[in-house]
């Protein structure tokens, strides 16, 4: 097997191997590809491609950009496997970003340099608006978006190995999480009771649900007598229209149990709903939404976020996130002392890893109350022994000295401190 390296011009090498005879005609077959760089730079692709040979991992490049398969993989791959924010998400990442800065080079001219002096130059000056660079976590997306598009490229056969995975992504800074405080949340409710969301924002905080599931939750999903919720569908906004969409994940498609206070509010809550439908001439009908206008559409989640933020305003809060009533009853559910795998299964999490480290801050807290349990188990005469701080009787410790012989004397301290020592010692277990 057989490659060499030849200088072209300044700065660009051409590589040719020899990958072997066609099966059908028999004739000798070489492959030529011009690297750019340094003559180091065109020596490792050779070794490179020479290695793939030997191995039979060897494809045939083909002469399309990353711009161009990153469109393909988008439009074949994530619009038929993803979700509909999923896809728009990815589209917005890669038009926006990654393709004006890397679309243009072959698929196959891909290199791990490539992708981190991008991750560079997009952390320094990467906004759209020019006003600065992306954030760490920006970043790492956009790195997530290209390596899954790359490993799709090697199953498909265009690539031999993802260069993604020689790179190391910028890692986030974890910041504080915003929740409501347990002293906060009757001054929060009193001030939503005079807007048409207070069902809607009791229901977030005392379920954890999510606001496109509270808003695609209807009446038949909801069972006042048992008082449970069950989440079977979502609702999407998509560029100005709402969709009516799947969960967001398998584990999404959950049951969750209410309080009975939740269940009596939902009850005044349908009764007022009815009341409504029946002015305007029609009657509520268990498909109907439990959250919608009064005509039955569906909310706007726009109107319900913003109206939020003016209920924080109003009760003289800190402003946080919709979503964060959902981070609120996580947090207080942890603090309560309830077993972290329930608060994964209300919440929909694919794992107790994903509760567990979104929440590390009020697990690691939970040690304390921990303890106090675990002493609570036995009795005040074991608790008394721990507690006991009484100086043994010294002519006892006395007794015990001549037995100090059996023990090896540590280095470099002196015999008298031993004595004392290995007598209380002796005195305390006799």
């Amino acid at each position: 097997m057989k490659g060499y390296v030849r200088q072209r011009t300044k700065g660009s090498w051409e590589i040719t191997i020899d990958v072997g005879r066609d099966p059908a005609t028999g004739k000798r077959r070489r492959h030529s590809e011009t690297i750019r760089g340094t003559k180091r730079d065109a020596e490792r692709r050779l070794a490179e491609l020479l290695v793939n040979i030997e191995r039979g991992s060897y494809i045939k490049p083909k002469k399309i950009t990353v711009g161009e398969w990153l469109n393909d993989w988008g439009t074949s791959y994530v619009a038929t496997n993803c979700s509909l924010r999923t896809l728009d998400s990815y589209r917005s990442e890669i038009e926006n970003h990654i393709v004006p800065s890397l679309g243009s080079i072959l698929l196959t001219q891909l290199r791990p340099q490539h992708l981190q002096s991008y991750y560079a130059a997009a952390l320094a000056h990467g906004r759209i608006d020019g006003k600065g660079g992306l954030s760490q976590r920006t970043v790492q997306y956009q790195h997530r978006i290209i390596s899954e598009s790359l490993d799709h490229a090697v199953k498909m056969g265009f690539l031999a190995r993802n260069v993604a995975d020689a790179v190391d992504p910028p890692h986030p800074k974890r910041h504080s999480m915003a929740t409501l405080k347990p002293e906060d949340v009757p001054q929060f409710l009193n001030w939503s009771r005079g807007t048409r969301f207070h069902a809607l924002y009791c229901t977030a905080l005392f379920t954890g649900m999510r606001l496109g599931e509270l808003l695609g939750l209807r009446w038949c999903d909801v069972d006042l007598d048992l008082a449970t919720l069950s989440i079977s569908q979502a609702l999407l906004k998509r560029r100005g229209l709402c969709h009516m969409v799947e969960p967001k994940s398998a584990y999404s498609r959950r049951s969750i149990a209410i309080s009975p206070a939740v269940a009596i509010l939902l009850r005044h809550h349908r009764a007022q709903q009815e009341m409504e439908r029946i002015m305007m001439g029609t009657n509520l009908k268990e498909i109907d939404l439990v959250f919608a206008n009064s005509d039955g559409n569906p909310l706007d989640p726009g109107t319900v976020t913003k109206t939020f933020s003016r209920v924080l305003a109003k009760a003289g809060l800190t402003h946080i996130r919709f979503h964060d009533l959902r981070h609120t009853h996580a947090t207080l559910m942890l603090k309560a002392g309830i077993h972290p795998k329930i608060v994964q299964e209300r919440l929909g999490h694919g794992s107790i890893a994903v509760t567990l480290d979104t929440y590390s801050h009020v697990v690691s807290g939970l040690q304390e109350l921990a303890v106090q349990r675990f002493e609570g188990i036995f009795d005040k005469e074991v608790l008394k022994i721990l507690t006991n701080t009484e100086v043994p009787n010294e002519s006892k410790c006395r007794q015990n000295v001549g037995i100090e012989e059996k023990f090896q004397c540590e280095p470099h301290r002196t015999r008298t401190c031993n004595r004392l020592i290995k007598s209380q010692l002796l005195c305390q277990l006799s």
